[in-house]
């Protein structure tokens, strides 16, 4: 565990703790319709694996991907593994951090705050995020007693009920058709990673490069994770107060320009992912799918809004801007790209590394076509 002064820089525990006991309530559910849920969203992920080879046809017939468990979660639930994830995934930017504590005042005050302090702030986030998240495909989830990955250390799935069916209330739309169309996405991210072998390394590559250019103080780092969770609490900046923070989010704190360099590729990936999964979803849907028009229409509608003043500043602060903006750019690409040269010809994306799209050929479909199809061709 990395520790400044003896004391723990993060108390994983403590996060999980706070997250936990913060998490607003599920919907009210009995035990009985909770079960139907959990079973019925089960089925829709063995389903949406067959629907989702068949539309984007990235494993060939007769090709057993990698299996990887898929876990219906409570909030709780999705807590647990995501702490479990960010331990691992940060685990090299706070050695860093701690290596840097000796005689330099940001380490000097999180020596005496202690990693309690930061691990309260990092639950409120957690807490914030838990009621939020339907579904996710954890690409480098490391195994524990509780929570199953695949066999190499990494890839399982994550359905969150109670959150699936807050929203499907919420937007009062066909509950199975909802479920299964959340499922769709979800299990679209799956056959990425399962189905394009370098993927994972590629994305864990460019992470770690990624950290191992992080310039900054631990203090800085208090400082900004503290200005998160001060906004869940009210303690924030008056409204109409504006300033240059005001347009910051949590990973301005890990900018220098070699960075910059490799958030615009990890940027360019993450819309493709995204993007593509969007198209998948909706596209699988007529057939499967009832109801998808009424759903897409009202989803997006949510995303637009989210849930107030509040709400919107964190999706700033925490990033969640730029990914709603990366499941539109990227499903704009996904789509152009397709209409162009077809299915099996926008596939040719999971060819290599160098055939991923740059973040300025998201913005413009045509130059990825003209490079990686006419120069193919030439």
């Amino acid at each position: 565990m990395t520790s400044i002064g003896g004391a723990q820089m993060v108390d994983w525990n403590l996060a999980v703790a706070t997250a936990t006991r913060l998490v607003r309530p599920g919907p009210d559910i009995g035990r009985e319709e909770a079960r139907a849920v959990v079973a019925e969203l089960r089925r829709h992920a063995r389903a949406s694996e067959e629907h989702v080879r068949l539309f984007t046809r990235m494993i060939p017939e007769g090709t057993e991907p990698e299996d990887t468990p898929v876990l219906v979660v409570d909030r709780a639930g999705w807590i647990k593994a995501n702490v479990a994830g960010f331990r691992e995934l940060l685990r090299p930017l706070l050695a860093k951090m701690e290596s840097r504590r000796s005689g330099g005042p940001g380490g000097a005050v999180l020596g005496a705050v202690g990693g309690k302090v930061t691990g309260v702030e990092l639950g409120m986030l957690l807490s914030f995020l838990a009621s939020r998240v339907l579904g996710q495909y954890e690409t480098f989830a490391p195994a524990t007693r509780d929570l199953p990955a695949s066999a190499d250390g990494g890839g399982r799935l994550l359905l969150v009920a109670p959150n699936i069916v807050h929203v499907e209330r919420e937007l009062d739309v066909d509950p199975h058709d909802f479920r299964l169309w959340v499922a769709l996405h979800e299990e679209t991210h799956r056959t990425q990673f399962t189905g394009v072998p370098w993927l994972r390394d590629h994305l864990q590559g460019e992470i770690q490069t990624f950290l191992d250019e992080t310039d900054v103080d631990p203090m800085t780092f208090l400082e900004r994770l503290r200005e998160a969770a001060q906004s869940l609490s009210g303690a924030g900046r008056p409204e109409g107060e504006q300033g240059e923070s005001d347009s910051r989010s949590l990973v301005d704190i890990v900018q220098t320009p070699a960075q910059r360099e490799v958030l615009g590729r990890l940027t360019a990936v993450m819309s493709l992912l995204e993007g593509h999964a969007d198209f998948v979803m909706d596209g699988v849907g007529p057939e499967v799918v009832g109801s998808v028009s009424e759903i897409r229409e009202k989803f997006q509608q949510r995303r637009a809004q989210g849930a107030g003043r509040l709400d919107q500043a964190l999706r700033k602060l925490l990033g969640l801007d730029a990914k709603l903006r990366q499941y539109k750019d990227g499903e704009k690409f996904v789509r152009s790209v397709v209409e162009e040269v077809g299915m099996d010809g926008f596939n040719r994306v999971w060819t290599s590394p160098n055939t991923l799209p740059t973040k300025a050929e998201i913005a413009k479909p045509a130059d990825w076509v003209a490079r990686v199809h006419r120069k193919a061709e030439s």
